[in-house]
C-alpha cells in the first residue's frame, strides 16, 4: 500500500496543497515551523484518527476557518481508494469514500500507518496513558469495529465515573445516595472492557517477538527488550507481578515466573471470563470507589510494562536505550501490520512508514542502523531539517518544504 496523492484544505498551515508521491522513500526537508510534519501528521490522521502532536482536533484546524479537508489516493495492488476526512472543530469528523459520503467507522484501516516521531520517546519514560493509547491506537488498525467498542468504553468510564463522584458527595453531606443504575454501569464497563483487555492481551503476544528482534538490530544486541500486559484486573485480584530480573532468569525461577505471566496472558483471552471478573472487582472495590469518586477497576488502567535485560525500561534505560526501545516499539506495530492476515488488503495492506525528526536524534551507528531496516519498506516518507539528517541509503524523492511551500528537489 502507498499514497499516490495528498491534497489538504485549511489544514494546519496549508490553506491549500496538491502533492504527488510515490512508493519507495520520499524525504521532506526544511528547517522547522515551515510546514513538514504538518504533510505526515495528515496521513497518520487519515489512519488513526488522532494527532500525534495535540489531543484536540480543533488545532489540526488553520486558524480562522471554520474546518480542514484531507485527501488522500491509496493504492492497494492496482486497486486505487480515494478518502477524505473533513475535520470541523467541535463537531464530529464528516468522511467520504470514493467521493461517496459514509460513516467514518467505515474508513478505517484504507489507509495504513506507522509513524515514529521524538514524542515517541514518551513510550517508555512517559505514563501509562501514553502506552495504553498505543497499543488502542494499533488494535483498532488491525480490527476497525473495536473503534466503536473504544468509544462506548471511554463513556460508560465518564458516565460511571460521574455517578461515583456525585454519590460520594451525597454520603459526606451526611445522605444516602441512590446507587440503584450502578449495576447496569458496572455490566456495561465490564462488557466493552473485557474486549479491550482480551484485544490488547493478543496484540502484545504478537508485538513480544518482534520488539525483542527489532531492539536487537537497532541497539546491536545491546540488551535484550521484552514488553508484558498489566491488567488492572489482575492487580485487584492481588495476582503478583513478576519482577524484570526474575523474568530475564535463566534458571528455573525465570522459567516459573514466565510460565506464571504465560498462564496469566491466557486468562486474559477469555472475554466471558475477564468480564465477569472485572463485575467481581468492581463489587468487591465499590466502597472505595465510592470514597474516591473514580472507577478503580477496568483497562483505563492498565499498562503496558517495557523491560531491557533484568531492570525496568522506565528509570533505568539511557537516553540512547530508550531510543532504541521507542524504535523496537514503532518498527514492531509495522512488522504485526504487514503480517496481518485479516486485512483485506492482503499483502498490499503494509502500512506507510513515517519517520518524523528521527534521524537527527540518533547517533550514527543507530541512523546507519535504521536505515537499512526501513530500506525495503513499501512507502517510507522522512522529515528532517537539513539533507545531511537522511542517511544516503536512502535514496529517492526529495522534496524542499518552506514556509508552507512544496517544491520536488
Amino acid at each position: 500500500m502507498y499514497v499516490s496523492d495528498l491534497a489538504l484544505n485549511d489544514f494546519r498551515s496549508y490553506r491549500e496543497l496538491v502533492l504527488g508521491l510515490e512508493p519507495g522513500v520520499s524525504a521532506f526537508v526544511g528547517q522547522n515551523g515551515q510546514g513538514k510534519t504538518n504533510l505526515v501528521e495528515a496521513i497518520a490522521y487519515l489512519s488513526t484518527f488522532s494527532s500525534h502532536r495535540v489531543a484536540a482536533d480543533a488545532a489540526l484546524v488553520r486558524q480562522g476557518t471554520d474546518g480542514a479537508v484531507v485527501r488522500a489516493k491509496v493504492v492497494h495492488g492496482d486497486r486505487p481508494t480515494m478518502v477524505e476526512l473533513e475535520i470541523v472543530a467541535g463537531k464530529a469528523n464528516r468522511a467520504r469514500l470514493n467521493r461517496a459520503p459514509t460513516r467514518t467507522r467505515e474508513v478505517l484501516g484504507v489507509v495504513r500507518s506507522v509513524l515514529f516521531a521524538p514524542e515517541d520517546l514518551e513510550l517508555v519514560k512517559g505514563d501509562p496513558t501514553q502506552r495504553r493509547r498505543f497499543l488502542d491506537e494499533l488494535v483498532v488498525l488491525l480490527s476497525p469495529r473495536l473503534a466503536g467498542v473504544k468509544a462506548e468504553y471511554d463513556k460508560v468510564v465518564r458516565q460511571r465515573g460521574a455517578l461515583l463522584k456525585s454519590a460520594g458527595a451525597v454520603r459526606r453531606r451526611g445522605g444516602r445516595p441512590d446507587l440503584s443504575t450502578l449495576d447496569v454501569w458496572d455490566g456495561q464497563l465490564a462488557a466493552a472492557g473485557a474486549q479491550l483487555v482480551t484485544a490488547r492481551t493478543q496484540l502484545v503476544r504478537r508485538l513480544r517477538p518482534h520488539v525483542a528482534d527489532a531492539y536487537e538490530q537497532v541497539s546491536a544486541g545491546q540488551g535484550a527488550a521484552r514488553i508484558d500486559y498489566r491488567a488492572n484486573i489482575d492487580v485487584s485480584d492481588s495476582v503478583p507481578d513478576p519482577t524484570a530480573e526474575q523474568l530475564a532468569d535463566e534458571g528455573a525461577a525465570g522459567a516459573a515466573a514466565r510460565e506464571g505471566v504465560e498462564a496469566r496472558e491466557t486468562a486474559l483471552l477469555d472475554t466471558a471470563a475477564v468480564q465477569e471478573r472485572l463485575v467481581a472487582a468492581m463489587g468487591r472495590l465499590r466502597e472505595k470507589e465510592i470514597e474516591r469518586g473514580v472507577c478503580l477497576v477496568g483497562p483505563h488502567r492498565d499498562d503496558l510494562v517495557l523491560s531491557l535485560g533484568t531492570f525496568p525500561a522506565k528509570g533505568f534505560a539511557s537516553h540512547g536505550e530508550s531510543w532504541s526501545y521507542a524504535l523496537a516499539l514503532r518498527l514492531a506495530s509495522y512488522e504485526v501490520l504487514r503480517e496481518d492476515d485479516g486485512s483485506p488488503w492482503g499483502r498490499d495492506g503494509e502500512p506507510v512508514l513515517i519517520l518524523d525528526d528521527v534521524f537527527a536524534e540518533l547517533d550514527s551507528r543507530r541512523r546507519q542502523r535504521l536505515a537499512a531496516m526501513v530500506a525495503g519498506a513499501q512507502q517510507v516518507l522522512i522529515t528532517a531539517a537539513v539533507p545531511e539528517d537522511v542517511p544516503e541509503t536512502l535514496a529517492g524523492a526529495r522534496f524542499d518544504v518552506h514556509d508552507g511551500e512544496v517544491t520536488r528537489a
